[in-house]
């Protein structure tokens, strides 16, 4: 009859820790999905962030040529 009881007992701890282990482990599920999500977004800009650096870096090497250009053809002008 003891063993019964004792057995009861630890089936019902049993259980219990089951619960709370299958409740963190749900808890940190969320969390890890939240986690994939932020850095998804970080990533994209990020990607967005270079995208724009790189226009602005063709831009500039577009201006600089300009630039040289026409301060060649001032040096060739009679003014």
């Amino acid at each position: 009859m003891i063993f019964k009881e004792e057995l009861k007992k630890a089936e019902i701890e049993k259980a219990k820790l089951k619960d709370h282990y299958e409740s963190k482990l749900s808890d940190m599920n969320s969390e890890l999905g939240f986690l994939k999500e932020q850095i998804s977004s970080q990533q994209d800009m990020m990607k967005t962030t270079i995208e724009y650096a790189t226009k602005l870096e063709h831009e500039l090497a577009q201006l600089r040529k300009q630039i040289h250009k026409d301060h060649m053809t001032g040096k060739n002008s009679y003014h």
